[in-house]
């Protein structure tokens, strides 16, 4: 299903961006050395029931997850890098952690993640890989104008990555967003320009670029959820969710200090 958002959706959808955005924030300050994912995960749980909101994760049971994910985040630590099932782990300085959150309020979904280093440790691989996905999303925003289509943003994403020598895995991507969190349609972060869907005004979608420092393929973790590197390397994904609008791509899961 590939939904077009009247103008009150919309204006609920920023609202719950805006939601999304801090929550990540304030989950990136509290997140020190000796802090524990299980911390996370209740931290995340408080501040999204305290909003008057639902977590899109608690009962989320897809094809590729193994039963219900059961927590309020996903925290993909070092080589985990989608769908991090929080568990008994306690942070270390240098660790590269990514939290990803879509949570839903007023009936309509948000979705972003950060990627970021822990402690004082700045590994120089783990910079470029964050700030990789950082300018692969920025590219895929600015390629996300009305008339434009999939492929085009597929292709400023890809093009990115691939320039900074990451090979580009594509069996997990962006995709469209509103009322649920998971919809058509599906946006590779590697594509032809001029191809798939046109871009029309209320459409929101979820851009997420991630990548892995040596490979592209991905292995399951024995809690069914977690993906990691083949390889054991590290990994990074950055995600917004943007509103199509008349002037181009409006992003909505920013936090509070960085919204016009």
């Amino acid at each position: 299903m590939i939904e077009i958002l009247s103008r009150p959706m919309l204006d609920r959808a920023r609202e719950t961006g805006a939601l999304v955005g801090d929550i990540l924030q304030t989950l990136k300050h509290r997140s020190t050395v000796g802090t524990n994912l299980l911390d996370i995960d209740q931290w995340a749980k408080e501040m999204i029931t305290g909003a008057g909101a639902q977590s899109c994760y608690v009962d989320y049971a897809p094809s590729f997850g193994r039963g219900p994910f059961g927590h309020y985040i996903c925290t993909s630590v070092n080589d985990a890098v989608l769908h991090g099932r929080p568990h008994d782990y306690t942070l270390a300085d240098g660790d590269l952690v990514t939290l990803d959150l879509a949570v839903s309020r007023r009936g309509v979904a948000a979705d972003a993640a950060i990627s970021f280093l822990v402690g004082k440790a700045r590994p120089a691989e783990s910079v470029a890989l964050i700030e990789t996905t950082e300018r692969a999303l920025a590219a895929g925003i600015a390629a996300a104008e009305p008339g434009a289509r999939i492929g085009d943003i597929s292709h400023a994403i890809g093009t990115v990555l691939g320039e900074a020598g990451y090979r580009v895995n594509t069996e997990f991507g962006g995709h469209g967003i509103g009322s649920t969190m998971h919809q058509d349609p599906h946006v590779a972060n590697t594509g032809r320009p001029g191809r798939g869907y046109t871009l029309r005004p209320g459409l929101l979608l979820a851009l997420e670029p991630w990548v892995m420092a040596d490979t592209a393929s991905l292995v399951t973790d024995a809690d069914g959820w977690t993906l990691r590197s083949a390889t054991g390397c590290r990994t990074a994904h950055s995600e917004h969710t943007v509103a199509i609008t008349d002037d181009g791509a409006e992003i909505l899961t920013l936090p509070a200090h960085a919204r016009p």
